[in-house]
């Protein structure tokens, strides 16, 4: 079945259509969030509304980082214990886009998914998404850097060797890939956007590898799919220098839909919480082996801040530019496309 067939069954299945707004004098506090949601108590996500819903199917997706192919088989484990944990049958479903995979979670298409760490915030505030796990270990939630790489036999050493050269970005709603450069770069002494032009590669993988390829001087990725595709032999590590590493920021975020039946948003959480990673997925998720319970208003107070510094805040302009951005994208991509 094709992808837009398969989503045209899932919208059928779960119900399609975007959710009645809220009257203003409704609603105490809504904060960034959009009118269809309420946040009357200011904990930065959507209020569960009086009209909630229990689906027979649980419909799961991951971000679209890399390859879905690769995510759906990493998730078959957990996809496979998550049915047993909630006695409901659980779907996957493959999103080819950050905007997509949003406009999923808002349009009730998707009970609960991993956003990553940027876009997360366009899906609390755009899609009433309610964030409340990552993957991680004993210690708690896991992390990752912001990376910029070279090629190694480059003569590129610090950021402000970057000046007028080729610099891949990957997403504008992505937080490595563009919201912490816009941020960070600066007190480096590399200014995006002034000090070299912005290219848009797509995706933190499609950045990695047109570093390797020479079509990108240099490229600032998500240290844990750079990472991961090492591991994967996807790409050689010694054919890349790492010239930056940032802090630590949290990786990407599980949320499920606000308007669940609080029983079962309950059982998704524990069901989340009690799963161990065997041995493959502990080996593609990088040590990772659980995972860990987190809150939108702490976990991501530091995301939401480089968003806010970068003039990308999480609100409805800045996600209607980028959805447009990724359907021009797609439609460019379709075009060249060669005939079947």
């Amino acid at each position: 079945m094709t992808i837009a067939r398969y989503g045209a069954a899932l919208a059928l299945l779960c119900g399609f259509g975007f959710l009645s707004p809220l009257r203003a004098d409704e609603c105490p506090n809504r904060g960034q969030l959009d009118d269809a949601y309420c946040d009357a108590n200011k904990d930065l996500v959507a209020d569960v509304p009086a009209k909630t819903r229990d689906p027979s199917v649980i419909v799961f997706a991951y971000t679209p980082v890399e390859d879905p192919a690769v995510y759906e088989n990493s998730f078959k484990p957990f996809t496979t214990y998550l049915s047993q944990c909630t006695g409901k049958r659980v779907v996957y479903y493959p999103v080819q886009s950050n905007s997509a995979e949003i406009e999923a979670m808002r349009s009730g298409r998707l009970t609960v998914a991993g956003f990553s760490t940027g876009p997360l915030g366009f899906a609390v505030n755009m899609a009433g998404a309610i964030p409340f796990a990552a993957k991680g270990t004993e210690k708690g939630a896991e992390g990752y850097n912001l990376i910029v790489v070279v090629k190694a036999s480059s003569p590129y050493r610090t950021l402000a060797d970057l000046k007028g050269k080729r610099v891949a970005h990957t997403a504008p709603s992505s937080n490595s890939g563009n919201l912490a450069p816009k941020a960070l770069f600066p007190e480096q002494g590399l200014k995006p956007g002034e000090d070299y032009k912005l290219i848009y590669s797509g995706g933190h993988d499609k950045s990695a590898l047109g570093v390797g390829t020479g079509d990108y001087d240099a490229a600032p990725v998500a240290s844990d799919v750079f990472y991961r595709m090492v591991a994967r032999g996807t790409i050689k590590g010694d054919d890349y220098r790492v010239i930056y590493t940032s802090e630590k920021f949290p990786t990407s975020g599980f949320a499920y839909a606000h308007d669940l039946k609080p029983e079962l948003a309950e059982k998704l959480k524990q069901c989340f919480y009690d799963f161990r990673f065997p041995p493959d997925m502990v080996k593609d998720f990088e040590g990772d082996d659980r995972f860990a319970p987190i809150t939108y208003l702490k976990d991501w107070a530091i995301v939401r801040k480089v968003a806010e510094e970068s003039g990308t805040p999480y609100n409805k302009v800045a996600y209607e530019r980028e959805a447009a951005r990724e359907a021009e994208a797609a439609r460019k991509k379709a075009a060249g496309a060669p005939k079947p």
